[in-house]
């Protein structure tokens, strides 16, 4: 059974390459979770344990693992720090409790810094920020500090100072215990050693100090109190007050070190005890009741109804593993719950504690738990799983939306089955990626958050489903309309097989405002036409329509009006109607000035003001159309933080393949967008 106080759900969230696995590693090692430090170069590490995750040197998906720190038990999600698998933070962050950021001490708050950083911002997930790579040429912690200011609208508040910087970076100073902290170099940084301050950093060290109380005493009445009048402040003062302010999201504490040194690690860990929620500490989880739709409240405890969130979906081959975190009760193998998002029930055939890849089986798991399931067949990332006779629904976990696709066929015909079978099992892992079968060109079209992700998904269908595939761009899919009003009549009349067929039509096109659609209008109102007559006519025109006359694509935005038709009623032909309602159409669309129209998309942008003027220039040379910028809503208060804008634009699809890639150039990595259709507009020729 699960010890709330003693336990720590966290995750290690960064920017690509500011060393959150090495980070993740020397925990392992130096919690005795593993007996060897794996290495990133050497492709040895636990948490990266996917052969794509190996050969490129980063993390692609997120990696569960539980240790246990001085009686601590920590269930650990590390997560990918590339923007195209955001969604592997997303929904990490939405079942932890709290989360290390980890900062590259040369390149401070990185783009997708910025990301998770609003990501933990709206899930209220409070945070530590540990500032690595202090050992690095061009290290800077004050810089990095003051990123955090601008760029996160954050109170970074430090409790160590590095001793020394790049190569003459040879630990920290604990501001709070007013220590110098060193790791040992001859056992691998396993021993801390503590010792007082060098005089050449006293100085600064009470400098930092003295800033860190003044913060803090904002936060505290009793601290201010003795702060002001100058009293001497006890450790366990600060570390209450640190810990209050930081589970209630009003600061955050500041850790340095070099993990591929092997230091500042064990400090760490500490301060992950000290500062960052138990389950105790978390609020209880809010959810509606399905039939009445009254918000229900479950408390992370034993004894109340179960209730968990699927947060992670993995096809193994032929195991199906369901990640969820137990908000509230307990269960068990074998235990029968709801699944309230399909309305199916599911069975519990297995529980599982993960250690990257690797199971350890359980029977049974408690609120505050995270773990993996089997048997579950319905189960989705975002499904509510709860006890039948005590329905909730929690909140769903947002999925962003695709913002890149590409065309994908099998290179043999025989794989046709077997891909479509790998793609539904892929979107089924990552809410991210998504196929589609284009009903107009007939292509396969896999989309997804970025050129990479979609490139990791085309190497895993042929390691994981030996599904070998050729991608390129799709299609484009235009449609036809007419500019012009007109009306028109068409004759058949041929002698075919010693039988006349007969026929007359006259019909009427009316162009139609934009994303307005195809109608089809019968006019006649005589009595002497057939029933069969006007099915005929009207299966033909809607058959006809699929295909215009300038290059074969659909039409819309047009009205067609049947006005009146002739034929001989003894002699009553199907094909010779067929056949003029189709020569009609197509007569009289060429008479009616034929226009193609492509696909709008709506733009979404978000930038650092700074950037704002590089991509509406770039827009425009796209043709793209602007339609509104605002500002960003800037919850901190903090005058010096970055503004951000959002910028709303209207621009052809056919010039936004490869977007993503060029927003990043563009704005350094820190703009993000939506992309979504909005409309067919005129094909500027």
């Amino acid at each position: 059974m699960s010890n709330f106080q003693k336990t720590r759900n966290l995750g290690f969230i960064a920017h690509i390459d500011a060393g959150k696995t090495t980070v993740t590693e020397r925990t392992l090692f130096y919690t005795h979770r593993t007996h060897k430090i794996g290495e990133i170069d050497d492709g040895t590490t636990v948490m990266d344990y996917l052969p794509e995750e190996r050969k490129r040197g980063i993390t692609i998906t997120s990696a569960a693992t539980t240790v246990h720190w001085n009686d601590y038990r920590f269930n650990i999600i590390d997560t990918p720090g590339h923007v195209d698998f955001t969604i592997e933070v997303e929904r990490s962050l939405r079942v932890l409790d709290g989360a290390v950021i980890i900062f590259c001490a040369r390149g401070g708050v990185e783009p997708q810094s910025e990301t998770v950083w609003r990501q933990a911002d709206k899930y209220k997930v409070p945070r530590l920020a540990f500032v690595n790579k202090m050992d690095r040429a061009g290290a800077s912690f004050n810089r990095c500090i003051d990123m955090m200011k601008s760029r996160l609208r954050a109170t970074p508040v430090p409790i160590q100072i590095p001793m020394g910087k790049e190569d003459s970076f040879t630990g920290v100073i604990d501001l709070i215990r007013m220590e110098a902290v060193y790791n040992s170099d001859e056992d691998e940084g396993t021993t801390v050693i503590r010792e007082p301050i060098p005089n050449d950093y006293l100085e600064q060290a009470r400098t930092y100090r003295e800033h860190m109380i003044e913060i803090l005493a904002e936060h505290s009445e009793k601290l201010l109190d003795k702060y002001v009048n100058s009293e001497p402040i006890s450790e366990k003062e600060i570390h209450t007050v640190l810990r209050k302010a930081t589970i209630a999201n009003h600061i955050v504490p500041v850790l340095c070190g070099a993990a591929l040194k092997n230091k500042g690690i064990q400090p760490l860990l500490d301060a992950i005890v000290d500062y960052l929620p138990s389950p105790n500490d978390i609020p209880p989880v809010e959810g509606i009741e399905p039939e009445t739709g009254e918000i229900k409240l479950r408390k992370m405890v034993i004894n109340e109804p179960f209730c968990g969130l699927v947060f992670k979906v993995i096809t193994d081959k032929d195991t199906r593993l369901v990640f969820l975190k137990v908000y509230s009760g307990k269960i068990s193998k074998g235990l029968v719950t709801q699944n309230m998002t399909c309305d199916k029930a599911e069975r519990i055939a297995r529980i599982f504690y993960m250690h990257a890849n690797k199971r350890e089986r359980a029977d049974e798991a408690y609120a505050g738990d995270i773990v993996a399931l089997t048997g579950l067949k319905f189960a989705m990332t975002g499904d509510t799983l709860c006890d039948p006779e005590h329905p909730i629904i929690l909140e769903k976990i947002e999925i962003p939306e695709p913002v890149i696709s590409l065309a994908i066929e099998p290179k043999k015909k025989v794989d046709e089955d077997k891909l479509l079978e790998s793609l539904k099992k892929a979107g089924q892992d990552d809410p991210t990626f998504s196929f589609r079968i284009d009903n107009d060109t007939g292509q396969k079209v896999i989309s997804g958050m970025g050129e990479l992700h979609l490139e990791v998904v085309v190497n895993r269908l042929f390691e994981d489903f030996n599904v070998e595939v050729n991608t390129g761009k799709p299609q484009v899919v235009y449609r036809e309309t007419v500019m012009k009003k007109i009306t028109h009549e068409s004759e058949f009349n041929k002698v075919i097989a010693d039988k006349t067929h007969y026929a007359k039509l006259a019909l009427q096109l009316e162009p139609l405002e934009r994303n307005t659609g195809f109608f089809y209008v019968d006019n006649i109102k005589r009595e002497d036409v057939l029933p069969a007559v006007h099915q005929w006519i009207e299966k033909t025109i809607i058959s006809a329509s699929h295909s215009g006359v300038i290059s074969g694509y659909p039409l819309t935005d047009l009205k067609v009006t049947l006005l009146d038709v002739g034929y001989n009623p003894i002699e009553l032909s199907e094909l010779a109607i067929c056949a003029v309602a189709n020569i009609a159409l197509n007569d009289a669309l060429h008479k009616g000035k034929p226009k193609l129209l492509e696909p709008i998309m709506r733009l979404d942008v978000i930038v650092p003001d700074k950037y704002t003027g590089p991509v509406i220039g770039d827009i425009n040379a796209r043709g793209g159309q602007l339609q509104d910028i605002t500002f960003n809503e800037d919850v901190s208060g903090n005058p010096s933080a970055d503004v951000l804008k959002n910028i709303t634009a209207q621009a052809p699809l056919s010039v936004l393949f490869g977007y993503s890639t060029s927003l990043r150039s563009l704005t350094e990595g820190r703009g993000t967008f939506n992309m979504k259709f909005s409309h067919f507009g005129d094909k500027n020729d």
